[in-house]
C-alpha cells in the first residue's frame, strides 16, 4: 500500500499545485486512500519531496533536486519491481504492463529517469506506452527498463 500511495503522491504534485500535507492528504482522501496526517507527513519525508516556490509568491511541493537522482533512481528500482509485470517493445514504443492503479505514478518515475531516447509516457490504469526517439537504440532501452523490474 505504501508504494501505491507513493506513485499516487508522486503523481499529484506533478498535475497539482499541493501547498500544505493537508491538502495532499485531501486529494488522496478524494481518490480512496485513506491517510492521517502524519502517514502523509512521513510520505513527504520518504519521498524527499521538497518545497518550491510558484510565480505567486507561495510555495508547492516538488520532487527533489538533481542531487537526489540516485536516491529517486533507487525508489523507482524498487517501485518497478513490486509494480511492473511485462516490458515489451513495439515498433517505436514499449508496452509496461503494470498492477492495476499503478501506471500513473510509474509513468511520471520513467519520466523522471529523464532518458534522453524517451520522447514521453502515456499512462492508463494498469499500461504505459513509453515513446522512444525514432533512431535510438530501442533494444538498449528496453534492457533498461527491464533491469529496473528485474527481468532478463
Amino acid at each position: 500500500m505504501k508504494g501505491k500511495r507513493h506513485l499516487k503522491i508522486i503523481n499529484i504534485i506533478k498535475n497539482e499545485r499541493i501547498k500544505t500535507q493537508e491538502e495532499l492528504a485531501k486529494v488522496l482522501q478524494e481518490e480512496g486512500i485513506e491517510v492521517t496526517q502524519a502517514t502523509v507527513s512521513r510520505d513527504i519525508k520518504d519521498l524527499g519531496l521538497i518545497k518550491v516556490p510558484v510565480e505567486d509568491g507561495s510555495y508547492k511541493y516538488a520532487m527533489p533536486p538533481e542531487a537526489d537522482k540516485y536516491k529517486m533512481a533507487r525508489w523507482i528500482e524498487k517501485m518497478f519491481k513490486n509494480f511492473v509485470l511485462s516490458v515489451e517493445l513495439t515498433g517505436n514504443m514499449i508496452v509496461v504492463k503494470t498492477l492495476s492503479g499503478t501506471a500513473g505514478g510509474l509513468a511520471s518515475a520513467i519520466d523522471n529517469l529523464e532518458w534522453k531516447e524517451v520522447m514521453g509516457c502515456v499512462a492508463g490504469d494498469d499500461c504505459i506506452f513509453v515513446a522512444l526517439e525514432e533512431k535510438c537504440n530501442k533494444e538498449e532501452v528496453l534492457h533498461r527498463l527491464r533491469e529496473l523490474v528485474g527481468i532478463e
